[in-house]
C-alpha cells in the first residue's frame, strides 16, 4: 500500500499500477509491489508513515543458499541457525562470516537428503534416525551450569518436507508423518561441539502428525524440565512436557481452544490480505495453530499463543509440571489458562528479557511487539520495511535482539508453486539485531 501511494504520489504511475492490483484479485500470487517504503522522503504536507520505529536496526548476516528459520546465539556471540528442509544439505548451521554458514556440529551428523524420509504402504514417513538430524525446526542455548556445560539445544521435528509436483506438473511440498526417534530433542555441547544428550518422546507424547515448534527451559534442580510447543496442522496442538533428569515426557492442553488455530483467519502481509494457496489444491488459510512461548524470568508463567490468534495467553508453570499421576491434571491447567487480551495483530516466534518483557514477532506489522505484565499492556519495540517475516527471535549477552528474517509468505508452496522453490522471495535472507532498552538481558535466573 505505501509503495502504491509513492508511485502515484511520484511517478503518476496509475495505470501499471491498477494492472498489479487486477493480478493480485486473481488471487495467484502475492503482489510483490506491496512491500512497505520510507515514504518520508516524499514532498507532501500530509502526514506520513515512514514504516519505522524504535532503536536502530543492525544487519548482521545475510543468507544466500538456504532460507532459515531458527536462530540461537551463544554466550561468546556464536550464531546458530537452522533450516528446515527437504533437499538442504544440512538442517543446522553457524554462521562463520557476513554471508556464509557451515554444518553443525559438522556435516556428518546432519543427514543427506536421501536418508531423511521412508514410505509405510504409500504413506510418506520421516526418519526414525535417533542420532542423526532430520529437520530442525528451532534452537535455544542455555549457559553453563554446574551439571550442564552450555548447551545448543536442537529441536528436530523429524519431518521434512517432500519437493513433488501437482498432476499439473506444478512444483508443490508435502510433509511426511514423524516416527519415533526421528522427532527428538537433541544437547549440543558448545564446549566441544559434540551431543551428549538425545530425548525421544513416545507415541502417545509425540503424535504421528505433531509438529515440535519451539522450546523454553528451566533448569533449577527443582524443576529440570523442558516446555515444547506442538504446533501440529492437523489440530492437535498442545504442550509437552520433558523431564530433563529422566527423560518422561507428557501432554497438556492438547487441543484447548487457547492453542487452536482461528478459523479462516486472513492475516495481511506488506499490506495485501493472504491467503493460503497450495498448488493442487482449494484456496485455504493459515493451519498452524500454538506457535510462540516464552516462560517468565521467576520461571513461574509460560506466555504463549498461535500464530494466527490476535490473544496471548499465560499459564502458571506449575500447571504445566503436574504430571500424569493426578487423574486432575488436565483440567487443571485447563482451568488455569489465563486470556490476557489482544495484542495488536498475529504473532510468530517469542523470547524474554531479564525485565520480564514477553517480545512476539509480528509478521503482520514488520515489527517486534511487547507484553509488559507490569502494566498489563503490549507496546512497539522496533518497526522497520526489512522486517519482513520475522520468524524467530533470540536475546543475546550483548543485550541486543537478533531476528530471524525469511520472507515466509512469499515462498512458492504459499504461492500456487509460482517461482519454484525460491517462489516470490528474493536474497538475501538476513539476520537483524536492536539494542534493548533499559538494560534488557538475556534470561539468568532459571539455570540452577
Amino acid at each position: 500500500m505505501y509503495l502504491a501511494i509513492a508511485t502515484l504520489l511520484l511517478a503518476g504511475l496509475a495505470q501499471a499500477q491498477n494492472s498489479s492490483f487486477a493480478s493480485l484479485q486473481q488471487g495467484n500470487t502475492i503482489a510483490t509491489e506491496g512491500l512497505v517504503a520510507n515514504t518520508s522522503r516524499y514532498n507532501t504536507i500530509l502526514r506520513v508513515d515512514n514504516g519505522t520505529y524504535g532503536p536502530p536496526i543492525e544487519e548482521v548476516h545475510y543468507f544466500y543458499k538456504y532460507w532459515p528459520v531458527g536462530i540461537s546465539v551463544s554466550s561468546t556471540g556464536r550464531l546458530f541457525v537452522s533450516y528446515t528442509r527437504g533437499q538442504y544439505d544440512y538442517t543446522v548451521g553457524e554462521v562463520v562470516n557476513t554471508t556464509a554458514e557451515t554444518p553443525y556440529p559438522d556435516a556428518s551428523t546432519n543427514l543427506p537428503p536421501s536418508q531423511l524420509n521412508t514410505t509405510f504402504n504409500t504413506i510418506p514417513f520421516g526418519s526414525a534416525n535417533t542420532t542423526g538430524l532430520i529437520s530442525v525446526q528451532a534452537l535455544y542455548i542455555t549457559p553453563n551450569t554446574s551439571t550442564r556445560p552450555e548447551t545448543l539445544w536442537l529441536v528436530d521435528t523429524g519431518r521434512p518436507t517432500i519437493d513433488t509436483t501437482t498432476p499439473s506438473g506444478r512444483p508443490t511440498q508435502t510433509m511426511p508423518y514423524a516416527q519415533p526417534g526421528g522427532a527428538k530433542i537433541v544437547a549440543v555441547s558448545l564446549d566441544n561441539n559434540t551431543i551428549y544428550q538425545t530425548y525421544t518422546f513416545p507415541p502417545s507424547v509425540h503424535y504421528p502428525d505433531s509438529y515440535m515448534n519451539d522450546i523454553r527451559f528451566d533448569l533449577r534442580p527443582n524443576v529440570n524440565t523442558a516446555y515444547i510447543v506442538d504446533s501440529s496442522n492437523e489440530g492437535r496442538t498442545g504442550f509437552i512436557m520433558l523431564n530433563l533428569t529422566d527423560g518422561t515426557s507428557y501432554r497438556r492442553l492438547t487441543q484447548h481452544p487457547s492453542t487452536l488455530r482461528i478459523p479462516n483467519d486472513v492475516p495481511s502481509y506488506q499490506g495485501h490480505p493472504f491467503y493460503y494457496r497450495v498448488p493442487g489444491m482449494p484456496l485455504s488459510h493459515q493451519q498452524e495453530g500454538l506457535d510462540g512461548i516464552q516462560i517468565s524470568p521467576d520461571g513461574d508463567h509460560i506466555y504463549y499463543s498461535p500464530i494466527n490468534s490476535r490473544y496471548l495467553y499465560r499459564i502458571p508453570t506449575a500447571s504445566l509440571l503436574v504430571t500424569d499421576d493426578d487423574p486432575l491434571a488436565e483440567q487443571q491447567a485447563s482451568n488455569n489458562v489465563t486470556n490476557l487480551g489482544q495484542r495488536g495483530a498475529e504473532a510468530n516466534g517469542f523470547e524474554g528479557d531479564s525485565n520480564g518483557l514477553i517480545y512476539m514477532c509480528m509478521p503482520e506489522n514488520n515489527a517486534i511487539y511487547y507484553y509488559d505484565p507490569n502494566d498489563l499492556q503490549v507496546h512497539g519495540f522496533v518497526r522497520d520495511p526489512r522486517i519482513i517475516w520475522p520468524d524467530g527471535a533470540t536475546i543475546g549477552a550483548d543485550g541486543y535482539l537478533y531476528m530471524m528474517i525469511n520472507q515466509l509468505p512469499y515462498q512458492g508452496g504459499w504461492n500456487n508453486g509460482v517461482g519454484g522453490n525460491l517462489g516470490l522471495r528474493e536474497w538475501p535472507g538476513a539476520i537483524l539485531r536492536a539494542k534493548l532498552n533499559n538494560g534488557g538481558r538475556k534470561i539468568t535466573t532459571l539455570w540452577g
